[in-house]
């Protein structure tokens, strides 16, 4: 890849980052907060805290000072999970929260990939996973 192409993917990935950004402050509430709510939701209201790290890539600290306000705001509870497994779990205030705040999130994206074709659906899942795979890669002969 040329330092060009390099860079246009790395300026379309900031600017697709300042779009999710952008629907947080719409929305009133941090990016933190809208990354954590969005991988509880896409799991069915409950998940492992070490999977919000896993998939958004937010440091430790910053999940557990966001799952501390949205405790006491009263969204999310957690649940001790198996060994030292934690669960977080949407309330019943946390899933209208998340019908308001996470769920139109859902919906637009939806409605982009469904502009696509299965084969651009294809492609797309492919070659993103490709470009980790690369940078996992690499990234270990740093």
């Amino acid at each position: 890849m040329h330092y060009l192409e390099a860079g246009q993917y790395t300026h379309l990935a900031g600017e697709i980052n300042a779009l999710y950004h952008e629907a947080a402050v719409k929305t009133g509430i941090s990016d933190s907060v809208q990354n954590i709510l969005y991988v509880i939701c896409e799991n069915g209201g409950r998940c492992l805290q070490s999977e919000v790290s896993k998939l958004t890539g937010i440091s430790r600290q910053t999940i557990n000072s966001a799952i501390r306000r949205l405790e006491k705001d009263g969204i999310v509870y957690l649940e001790q999970g198996k060994g030292r497994n934690t669960i977080l779990c949407l309330t019943e205030k946390g899933q209208k929260f998340a019908l308001e705040k996470i769920v139109p999130l859902f919906e637009m994206e939806n409605k982009i990939w469904n502009e696509w074709t299965p084969e651009e659906r294809r492609q797309y899942l492919a070659l993103t996973q490709k470009y980790r795979d690369g940078l996992k890669k690499y990234l270990k002969t740093i």
